[in-house]
């Protein structure tokens, strides 16, 4: 029996599996078959599992594809494994990039984890650094999707201040993953911080078993007040049919509720 360990200070997080794939490039990166079903781990990080993959996904996408009234075209920044790529699709957008640096991320995903389910066949994919492509690019989207991995050598461009003045160019909606609040302060600290050329900014959570502590953050950007209007997410919701697992309008409105000690960190640090 294989295992996979994840240690965040004086806190490990595990899994056990049968290892199905190893494949070492410009990133490790293994798949198991666990009881959390197929686990995609990349440099010893899990990356997600089919049993609650959707938890994040679905709030990654549909919170801030929601919030716009025609999100026609989408950039996804990250996101190899087709997941939020999956998401995305069920809003009839007329046009999807998904840029990703590591070829071997979507190879794999599409052979051994297929949680796409056929999506990564159905958008224009572009082998290429993040941060290289949002520098480069002369084209407009409506939303920003970026689901990268743990700040490292690869992902860390991602959460720096030139990606985000650089997406703030060709966006009105931004979104990014934001690590755990709890176990991850510096990247979500860091997330914050360099994110502040965009003057309206929300925290939201979700809840993913497989990630450090459960608790997950993303962060929303935008060039105009973010405003949480129930009768318009509910009806977007209805309109576009879309079907989800995790994901309701009304879990889209409490998301945004903070505890207390979040609610202090996002006070003093959302002011810059």
């Amino acid at each position: 029996m294989d295992k996979v360990i994840e240690k965040h200070g004086c806190v490990l997080f595990g899994l056990e599996g049968e290892k199905i794939i190893e494949k070492k490039g410009m990133q490790k990166i293994e798949v198991f078959s666990t009881c959390m079903g197929k686990v995609l781990v990349i440099d010893g990080k899990i990356q997600l599992s089919e049993k609650d993959e959707g938890f994040y996904h679905e709030m990654l996408v549909h919170v801030p594809l929601l919030m716009h009234p025609n999100p026609e075209k989408v950039l996804i920044i990250g996101g190899g494994d087709g997941g939020a790529a999956r998401e995305v699709l069920k809003h009839h957008p007329k046009k999807v990039i998904l840029v990703e640096i590591d070829k071997d991320v979507i190879e794999i995903c599409r052979r051994y984890v297929s949680i796409d389910r056929g999506a990564l066949e159905r958008v224009e994919i572009v082998l290429k650094e993040g941060l290289d492509f949002v520098s480069n690019c002369n084209e407009k989207f409506d939303v920003v999707i970026v689901d990268g991995s743990d700040p490292d050598a690869l992902s860390k461009p991602l959460i720096s201040k030139k990606f985000y003045r650089e997406c703030f160019k060709i966006c009105d909606l931004l979104v990014t993953q934001s690590q755990s609040p709890y176990l991850q302060k510096d990247y979500f600290l860091a997330i914050l911080e360099n994110s502040g050329c965009f003057p309206h900014r929300a925290v939201y959570l979700s809840f993913v078993p497989t990630y450090p502590s459960g608790m997950w953050s993303f962060l929303l950007c935008s060039k105009k007040p973010l405003v949480l209007n129930e009768e318009e997410i509910v009806e977007r919701f209805r309109k576009r049919e879309i079907e989800t697992i995790y994901y309701t309008p009304e879990l889209h409105l409490a998301s945004f509720a903070m505890p207390k000690w979040l609610k202090e960190i996002l006070n003093q640090s959302l002011q810059t």
